[in-house]
């Protein structure tokens, strides 16, 4: 018999390893901020930014990619800076393009119905980030190109957070952090470490909202599986919260 809080938490009725290390030490004399959004060829070394707020202006002339040239806003991330939950998407849709910001629309309320499920407010829990800044066309796969010329600026937010938990949410996700281009289908619900970090691949709200079935082994099952185990992970990283 089907959990009634698994029932609930995809109700959407009524609501409008094998990880490649990060990148290396940040050199001497590190490359100038401000030339950095110019080309693929410039290194983002870690501590290149001193505040989340540092990335916007660079994310939103950046031209290391083609996706510069069709963005309306870069997409940066939202949330409490401080969170011990970072989760990561994978690129921005036509309305995180238009309003600048992650998971909005149907995707971003199923989100945090899931979040809710197990007591984890998104605003105040976590730290929403996408793995690609700006929207490809059509909504497509960023490409391998893209995926790494984004990758410096991902790695700059997640220092910068310094998250307990990483949630890798989508294949692009995954591929952007650990390298690891293995369909989501064989990696969510396995935890693992990157960069001394316990990450988990989930499946993105989109996806589910494509698969609406909650029988078991279905997608929206699983989801409800791994969100519990991401609340006794944080649990057993935080015994007195």
């Amino acid at each position: 018999m089907a959990n009634p809080d698994q029932i609930s938490l995809f109700d959407l009725s009524g609501a409008n390893a094998n990880a490649p290390s990060p990148e290396p030490s940040a050199p001497d004399r590190p490359a100038d901020p401000a030339q950095i959004p110019t080309s693929p060829q410039i290194p983002i070394p870690p501590g290149t930014y001193g505040s989340l707020a540092d990335l916007g202006e660079p994310c939103n002339r950046c031209q290391r990619c083609g996706l510069g040239t069709t963005r309306t806003h870069a997409v940066i991330g939202r949330g409490n800076p401080q969170a011990k939950i970072m989760i990561i998407g994978e690129a921005p849709g036509q309305q995180e393009d238009q309003q600048g910001l992650p998971f909005v629309g149907k995707a971003g309320q199923l989100l945090d119905k899931i979040l809710a499920s197990v007591q984890l407010d998104r605003d105040r829990d976590v730290y929403i980030g996408n793995a690609i800044k700006c929207r490809p066309p059509g909504n497509r796969k960023p490409t391998p190109s893209e995926i790494a010329a984004c990758r410096p600026y991902l790695l700059e937010q997640i220092r910068l957070v310094n998250p307990q938990i990483i949630l890798l949410s989508g294949g692009t996700a995954v591929q952007s952090v650990t390298g690891d281009s293995t369909g989501i289908t064989r990696l969510r619900g396995q935890w693992r470490l990157w960069d001394d970090r316990p990450c988990l691949p989930i499946f993105h709200p989109s996806y589910l909202l494509r698969n609406p079935d909650r029988t078991p082994n279905s997608p929206k099952w699983l989801m409800w599986q791994d969100i519990q185990s991401v609340r006794a992970k944080y649990d057993q990283l935080n015994p007195s919260s």
